[in-house]
């Protein structure tokens, strides 16, 4: 799959109708500051499609994206920001929890952690979830550039034991300098074209 056509649909407090609903949708969820807004622009070739922020807690809404007329990205806000109230804490726990349980055509999770660091405990909270929802997912181990490729093996085994996964559900990730691009892309091709991803 390449990415021909990317457009930003719209923003939403809380999971809702949007224009063309109804397409497969791939969440992409990850703590504060894990580059899921880069990934989106590397993903697509579009340096400014989602908005990137030096400040963590940047996306606090639910951004919808159409990707090739074939599948939304659904980036959702990122969790694990100390810097905001409680209160504010559990109403973005509350618009992620509330997406799952109302998207119907959820396909595929994009879980993004730092593949410099051991998962935290929010990015492990995060992954019971996910497997509590019973949602396909791939975990992409963001930062890659940040680290030698002989440290990858290393890392990917310490998130795999964190995160209780296998290591063919990690992808090592750089929004820099396109590593997991192309892998990524076979992913969701595979799901655009079948509607699902096994």
């Amino acid at each position: 799959m390449e990415v021909k056509r990317a457009a930003f649909i719209t923003s939403m407090a809380t999971y809702g109708a949007y224009p063309d609903q109804g397409l497969p949708e791939v969440a992409v969820a990850g703590k504060s500051n894990v580059g899921k807004s880069s990934m989106i622009n590397c993903l697509c070739r579009r340096n400014k499609l989602a908005k990137i922020s030096g400040t963590p807690g940047k996306t606090r809404l639910i951004n919808v994206f159409l990707i090739n007329d074939d599948l939304h990205l659904i980036d959702l806000p990122g969790y694990g920001f100390a810097q905001v109230s409680k209160a504010e804490k559990q109403r973005w726990g509350e618009m992620i929890e509330g997406y799952f349980a109302a998207s119907e055509t959820l396909r595929h999770v994009l879980h993004l952690v730092d593949i410099r660091h051991e998962p935290t405990a929010e990015d492990r909270q995060m992954h019971a979830f996910l497997r509590d929802t019973q949602a396909p997912y791939t975990v992409l181990a963001t930062k890659a550039d940040k680290i030698s490729r002989a440290a990858y093996a290393r890392q990917v085994a310490i998130i795999c034991r964190a995160l209780q996964v296998q290591p063919w559900q990690v992808i090592p990730w750089s929004s820099q300098d396109g590593t997991g691009r192309d892998k990524l892309l076979d992913l969701l091709g595979a799901l655009a074209a079948r509607g699902d991803v096994s």
